[in-house]
């Protein structure tokens, strides 16, 4: 943008109207600027202002015209049609985007050279520093938990921090910058701070050493009372009422407010955190947390419902707080559920009471962790069966709250996938060792420092194969759906992999679900200087994500062909009816358990507190006007439906290529 020097008329009108300058020469100006909204202003330093033609409407329709008030000023560019009135101390060294509105604010400072909350080093898991990982940008959940759990691969974490650093160094500046129609109004000190396009910043205490990484398509919000020191916020994060955030990473379409107290914390995608606390965790997306008596410490965590008065401790009053937990997706926490780290929770788990004995349950996902007597007892599968576990998977996808085109975290909302159905091979294989090495008439059986008790064992190998009926039946009905075929060679040809990626182990990268086989390639070329940018690493993760039902397929097939102890080239269409038929069984048998469970909301005992000063049929009317009746239960309705539905497509199958079978 051209600019010119004031003119004498220019510099008498501004010194009539109360602004003053140390060197009136270190000014320019856009060619059509005016001085009349510029009021009560010193100015130091280089400036280089815009025009001021916009008339700002407030709420209550109060308007302000653009301009410059009672301020100071010091080397600063500033865009067209800014508002910038009351600054108490002064802004310095900022540039400041067209149409931002700045009021009642204490001071906005860039100090020397800051790279705006980039390079710090956060300690997740381990207080001791351990695990410190370098917070940036474009830090995805996926490279935070190589950097974070991958310290066996020492040279290829010592390359992420050598990545991160370069584009520390790039992005580092001695000026700060406020985008785009920014709104910043009654805050105290902004030091240090780069602040992204349509941000909306109101009432905040003090902001230290951060970026605010706002833009059109996702605005981030600051309310009140907040303080945030040494920090990331990505889109669409909206942080109020005095939260307090000190050396962290909050991740886009992230809610932190109500007293929300969170540091040396990596916080990802669509994550919320309410009254509480968090130190030293690793919060994967949809870490949840809403109430006061809250702590959650050193662990690693996604999909998680933590409940009233969760806690956990992470030292034994040796060594210091040295001690990580891993709670693997999709786990609750009931109220008042205490876990002594160092443990491990299998996914989709329940944790109920208070916990001591270190277990490791990794291999026994969806299952109840219940405290008794002072022990535990663990309930395998027995979440394969629950309502909430099922809702919970339904309400993810909605709840994803980043409008962002740019979505740095990679996930994967699967709730049966090679990741959680290998961990039910294993489970069936525990408890059929278990089962073996006790005896079958045994009451109890005890694994990693737990307790199982016979009915819960043989329940749990049964949920186990069904979920792994359902997941493999899924697999081949999608893979066959719709397309016509016309011979047994068809449907072989249509089986074909599209890839041979995907056999082996698979892990789950805080959200993104993806082969192990992918994950070590991917470290390998960033140790090879093939992947040598974030930009690179993430968009990486991107094509793995993007191709997971391809691998899943090639992983789904090998489970069939071990199965049927055949390759798919020998199957038959016989094979494939009897596939359809055990996944039909599977399906309709998982929704017939759902819908009972289901049924326990509405039992006498649910209805207790319901017509409180009438008869039974008091309570009975209050209870169908407040929860409705069973039958007309939305959620009810929809299992329903979909045994339905599912009968219907297995029925579909078999349909359309049982005349293969003369």
């Amino acid at each position: 943008m051209p600019y010119r020097k004031l003119t004498a008329a220019e510099i008498t009108q501004l010194q009539q109207q109360h602004c003053t300058c140390d060197n009136w020469d270190n000014i320019q100006v856009v060619p059509s600027f005016t001085p009349q909204y510029v009021k009560h202003v010193h100015f130091t330093g280089n400036i280089q202002l815009g025009v001021f033609e916009k008339t700002f409407i407030l709420d209550g329709g109060i308007p302000r015209h653009s301009g410059l008030y009672h301020s100071s000023i010091h080397n600063c560019t500033i865009g067209n049609n800014v508002y910038i009135s009351r600054i108490h101390r002064y802004i310095a060294n900022y540039q400041i985007g067209d149409d931002c509105f700045i009021e009642n604010t204490e001071c906005i400072t860039t100090t020397e050279n800051t790279s705006f909350g980039n390079g710090i080093r956060v300690s997740v898991l381990n207080e001791t520093g351990g695990r410190s990982i370098a917070i940036c940008n474009k830090l995805s959940s996926q490279l935070a938990y190589i950097m974070t759990l991958y310290r066996h691969r020492a040279a290829t974490i010592e390359r992420i921090d050598q990545i991160i650093q370069e584009y520390t160094n790039q992005i580092s500046a001695n000026y700060g910058t406020i985008g785009k129609q920014v709104q910043i109004t009654s805050c105290g000190t902004i030091k240090n701070v780069y602040i992204g396009d349509y941000a909306r910043l109101e009432s905040a205490n003090e902001l230290k050493n951060g970026s605010i990484n706002s833009n059109a398509a996702d605005p981030i919000y600051i309310g009140n009372g907040v303080m945030a020191k040494n920090f990331i916020l990505s889109s669409g994060a909206q942080v109020t009422e005095a939260t307090l955030i000190e050396n962290c990473f909050i991740g886009q379409g992230t809610q932190l407010g109500k007293h929300f107290s969170i540091y040396d914390s990596v916080y990802f995608s669509n994550c919320q955190g309410f009254h509480g606390e968090a130190c030293a965790i690793f919060g994967g997306p949809f870490t949840v947390t809403h109430h006061k008596s809250s702590l959650l410490i050193a662990g690693m965590f996604s999909f998680l419902n933590a409940g009233s008065g969760s806690n956990q401790s992470n030292h034994m009053y040796k060594l210091g707080p040295i001690h990580q937990g891993v709670v693997e997706r999709g786990s609750k926490t009931t109220s008042d559920s205490y876990v002594l780290w160092p443990a491990k929770i299998g996914a989709f788990s329940l944790v109920m009471g208070r916990h001591h004995h270190h277990s490791d349950t990794s291999n026994l996902p969806f299952s109840y962790l219940i405290e008794n007597d002072d022990d535990t007892h663990i309930v395998p599968g027995v979440n394969l069966r629950s309502v909430g576990t099922i809702r919970d998977a339904q309400k993810w996808p909605k709840r994803d709250k980043r409008k962002d085109p740019e979505k740095l975290d990679q996930i994967n909302f699967n709730l049966l996938s090679p990741y959680t159905i290998q961990k039910m091979y294993a489970g069936i294989n525990i408890l059929e060792t278990l089962k073996e090495l006790s005896g079958e008439t045994s009451e109890t059986y005890t694994y990693q420092s737990t307790i199982i008790k016979h009915s819960s064992l043989f329940n749990g190998i049964k949920y186990y194969q069904m979920a792994i009926n359902k997941f493999l039946g899924n697999s081949i009905i999608k893979r066959l759906e719709i397309t016509p075929f016309k011979s047994i060679d068809e449907i072989r040809n249509r089986l074909k992999p599209d890839t041979a990626i995907g056999t082996g182990s698979w892990v789950d990268l805080s959200g993104m679900i993806a082969p192990q086989s992918q994950i070590d390639q991917l470290l390998n070329d960033i140790d090879n200087n093939v992947l040598q940018t974030l930009d690179d690493i993430n968009q990486r993760f991107q094509s793995i994500h993007a191709n997971y039902y391809s691998y899943e397929w090639t992983w789904a097939l090998q489970k069939i062909e071990e199965r049927l102890g055949k390759p798919y080239t020998e199957f038959t269409v016989q094979d494939i009816i009897d596939i359809a038929l055990t996944w039909k069984k599977s399906v309709v048998d998982l929704d017939q358990l759902l819908y009972e469970d289901a049924k326990k909301e509405f039992t006498l005992i649910s209805k207790t507190g319901f017509g409180v000063d009438g008869d039974e049929t008091t309570k009975q009317l209050d209870f169908i006007n407040v929860r409705g009746q069973f039958e007309n239960n939305p959620f009810v309705k929809e299992v329903q439906q979909h045994i339905e539905k599912k009968s219907a497509l297995c029925q579909e199958l078999i349909d359309r290529i049982s005349p293969l079978l003369a």
